[in-house]
This record gives structure tokens, C-alpha cells and sequence, in this order.
């Protein structure tokens, strides 16, 4: 079992000590500042840790330190929440610490960090295939580099919004002389990375977890119909930058120990900068919600490529990191319909409707429509880990 903590039904949550997601928070018109969640709880880390940097209203200070002082932050948490010791150090733990909870319907949730570069990639190779059929029926689905390399492009920051936030539809241009709002509204269900060390200009990165902080879930609303015409030669404009919704809570590497798996096996080998050192598949079991309808359920285990060799293909050419940079997977699919990350493929172009529980079907997005991303992973103990979930709505453009 888990360690236990003296917080009231945090134990069984998905938010216990063996996760300890990161975010922002607000509450009764206050600054924005640091919070961990544990159960239905944030804990306000300021006066709990005397620590200046998770007054900020955004976790860059923190996430700059390094790996050392995340791991040293996440003992102390550990064991200020911790219902294991001393009766009465637990209780001077606890009365010290009490105070800083407070329960989540009384805050407001913010974006978590302060977005400086957004990378998208393209590491599903069932989403790659599935999307090459749809497009080109009568050739090969993949590109002839896909599996060569990590195909990604660089996204709008400006536009990555916190879950809850509603999203217009987008207008644009959807062939010669045709201009109007998006008919084929999409969401791509994936898995983003957040950079917390950063790295100079023409400099290599070290290993992922000296970069890299955590995880959160993302959705990547996607205008099929503009991005279709305007997507030659030069990949995604926008039919994807009108916005991005992560959560609200990132999830430190650390609380993925268990998660970790080898990788799927890569043919052709990938060249000496991309070949894997260490296993970082990660077993992410993912869920999509359409209206309350649960319409697909994406095994994250199954991409192609890894999270370490997107951080090595983003910097091969001497591409600086920044803190606050975020990467993203690209849609989490599988070999089966019922594990495809995106309408456009769960539909097949919105030829094959998915239904609804209230006996609705839906091609792509409808005004009104709500989708959410949810998603767990194996936490020490044998006892599962809720990531944070991301929810955005679609409001007429």
C-alpha cells in the first residue's frame, strides 16, 4: 500500500502522497500562487514551505530550480502530510500544515505555468496511419520521414489556455473563396511535457528528467476544414492556434516512477541522437468524453516515440529550452476504433458518427458541446494516479 496521510480521504483519491500534482490557485480575489493538491484539497505552499517562489502566479521560480530541489520539495511535502511516525511529530506536522488546506470548491484554478514555446508532435503511429488513409486513400499513410524522426511543428503559446476555459469557434478560410466558421471542429487527446531547466543556444540537453518536470493532459482543438487547405506546404497554421486547453495540474516525473515502461520497438533503428537510453514509455491509461459519453479510451503505452527522443529531435539543430516550454505527444490513438484520440478518426471524416448516451451522434463538434480529457497511471503502493483532468466547451464563433 501507499504511505498514508493524515488528510481527510485523500487515501484511494488518485491525489494522495504518491502523486502531489503542482498547480495555481486563487481564492476570494487573492494573487494567483502555488498549490499541491492532495484529495479534494490545495494545499497553499507559500506559508507552508517559507518559500518566496510559490507566491508567484505562475510555477516558472520553482520549476527553474532543477531536479534536486523538486525532488527535495516533494520529500518535505511527503513527510509534512504523512500520518506514518512520531504521534507527535505527525501532530505538529498536521497542526502547522492544516491551516494552508483548503478545499477546491473555494478556488479558482489558473493556468499552471507561463507558457514559452509550444511544440505539437506527431507520435501516434495509428493516428499517422489512420490520418493518411482518410487523406490519401490511394497512397502510402505515412510520409516517407515519419518513422525517421518525430514530426512536430511549433504552436501559438499565446493561445494555451487552463481546462474550464471555453473555446469559440474558429472562421477562416476553407477553400478557394469559401470563408466561414470551422464545420469539421475536432479535439486531439494527448499527453504534453513541461520544461522547468532550461538550456543555451546551440547547447545538447541532458537526460529528460533533468529538463523536464512533469506531465499534464492536453487538448489540441484542431479546425479540420482550414487546416486541410491551408496546411501545404508549411504543416498547421490556423486550423490549430486558436487554442490549446491543458489542466490546471502537472504531475511531477517523479509520482510517474511506476508508470514507466520500455517503449514500443522502432524499425528502422532511429539514428544515434534518437536512440532511447533509458525506458521512457509510459503506461497512461487515457478516457474521452463527449457530453458525458465516453466515446474512446487511448492507451498513451502505445506511441511510437518517446518522450526523450521528442526533447532530442527539438534541440538536435541547437534550439535553446526555455522554462515554461511545453511539447506535446500529438494524438494518443490505438489499433482499435475504440482507442482513437480524434473524432476525425473515431468518425473516419465524420463518415462513421459516434453516438451519444442521450441518443445524439456527432461527426465533429457542435456548438454546446463539452469534451473532457481524463487519464490515470500505476503510483507506488499498487495504487493508481489521477492525472488532472481538462475540460473546454464550444461556444458559436
Amino acid at each position: 500500500m501507499s504511505e498514508a496521510t493524515w488528510v481527510p480521504r485523500a487515501e484511494g483519491s488518485g491525489f494522495g502522497l504518491n502523486h502531489l500534482p503542482f498547480g495555481v490557485f486563487s481564492r476570494d480575489g487573492e494573487a494567483p500562487r502555488a498549490g499541491v493538491r492532495v484529495g479534494a484539497y490545495v494545499l497553499d505552499l507559500a506559508p507552508v514551505l517559507h518559500d518566496e517562489a510559490f507566491a508567484a502566479p505562475a510555477l516558472n521560480p520553482f520549476l527553474a530550480r532543477g531536479r534536486t530541489a523538486w525532488a527535495e520539495t516533494r520529500r518535505r511535502l511527503r513527510r509534512l502530510l504523512s500520518a506514518e511516525g512520531a504521534a507527535a511529530d505527525v501532530a505538529a506536522d498536521r497542526a502547522a500544515v492544516e491551516p494552508h488546506l483548503i478545499p477546491l470548491d473555494q478556488v479558482t484554478l489558473h493556468l499552471p505555468v507561463e507558457i514559452a514555446d509550444y511544440v505539437d508532435f506527431y507520435c501516434s503511429l495509428e493516428h499517422a496511419s489512420n490520418v493518411g488513409r482518410i487523406f490519401r486513400p490511394d497512397g502510402e499513410p505515412l510520409t516517407r520521414n515519419w518513422r525517421h524522426l518525430p514530426i512536430g511543428y511549433h504552436g501559438r503559446a499565446g493561445t494555451v489556455v487552463v481546462s474550464g476555459t471555453p473555446i469559440p469557434r474558429p472562421r477562416g478560410q476553407r477553400g478557394p473563396g469559401d470563408f466561414g466558421p470551422c464545420a469539421r471542429l475536432d479535439i486531439e487527446a494527448e499527453l504534453a511535457y513541461v520544461v522547468g531547466v532550461p538550456t543555451a543556444l546551440g547547447s545538447r540537453p541532458g537526460p529528460l528528467e533533468e529538463h523536464v518536470f512533469g506531465v499534464t493532459l492536453l487538448n489540441d482543438w484542431s479546425a479540420r476544414d482550414i487546416q486541410a487547405w491551408e496546411t501545404v506546404p508549411l504543416g498547421p497554421f490556423l486550423g490549430k492556434s486558436f487554442a490549446t486547453s491543458i489542466s490546471p495540474w502537472i504531475t511531477p516525473l517523479e509520482a510517474l516512477e511506476e508508470a514507466r515502461v520500455e517503449g514500443r520497438a522502432q524499425d528502422p533503428e532511429p539514428l544515434e541522437y534518437l536512440r532511447r537510453r533509458e525506458p521512457w514509455g509510459l503506461d497512461i491509461a487515457v478516457e474521452i468524453v463527449l457530453n458525458g459519453t465516453t466515446v474512446s479510451r487511448p492507451a498513451y503505452r502505445d506511441m511510437y516515440w518517446t518522450p526523450d527522443q521528442m526533447l532530442a529531435h527539438m534541440t538536435v539543430n541547437g534550439a535553446s529550452l526555455r522554462t515554461g516550454d511545453v511539447f506535446a505527444s500529438g494524438t494518443i490513438s490505438g489499433a482499435r476504433r475504440e482507442e482513437r484520440g480524434s473524432l476525425i478518426e473515431l468518425t473516419w471524416n465524420g463518415a462513421e458518427p459516434v453516438k451519444l448516451s442521450e441518443g445524439d451522434v456527432r461527426g465533429f463538434l457542435e456548438d454546446g458541446d463539452t469534451v473532457t480529457l481524463r487519464a490515470t497511471a500505476p503510483g507506488s503502493g499498487g495504487e493508481r494516479i489521477t492525472l488532472g483532468e481538462v475540460s473546454g466547451t464550444i461556444l458559436p464563433g
